[in-house]
């Protein structure tokens, strides 16, 4: 039997993944983090919306790359819905990791979906406070 027959989670993923797809990029309310990985090919684009209490509502996603890659982000999907963005902000890749089962080989996959979770967030709340990022240069 080949690996993935161990890791059933992972193939759920990447047979039925969840929220794929995107959300207006130019929407305020929308943030995108869009995230790669040059030495394995795996491109991950991630989106948030977040309502007026901070709460994440929906969230989409598109992932070029191994099965690995799509169960992560994926499953990364699931986990930001109805969390604010300082909680998802908590979600490490080692978790998403561990409820994958992922092997050592494919930890970057992990990451990169928690980049991906931190780029779209970090989009987001430069969309809210745009002159934060002038402020933050001057001083």
């Amino acid at each position: 039997p080949r690996g993935a027959a161990l890791l059933p989670q992972v193939v759920d993923h990447y047979e039925n993944p969840r929220n794929v797809g995107s959300l207006d990029r130019n929407s305020k309310n929308v943030g995108t983090g869009l995230v790669g990985a040059p030495a394995c090919g795996d491109v991950m684009k991630l989106q948030v919306e977040v309502d007026e209490h901070g709460k994440i509502v929906d969230a989409r996603f598109k992932t070029f790359g191994c099965g690995s890659a799509i169960a992560s982000s994926s499953l990364a999907t699931e986990w930001v819905k109805g969390k604010t963005v300082d909680e998802a902000l908590k979600i490490k890749n080692t978790d998403i990791a561990k409820e994958l089962c992922l092997p050592p080989v494919k930890l970057h996959c992990s990451m990169l979906a928690e980049d991906a979770i931190k780029a779209a967030l970090a989009d987001y709340k430069l969309k809210q406070d745009p002159n934060r990022e002038e402020a933050e240069k001057k001083a």
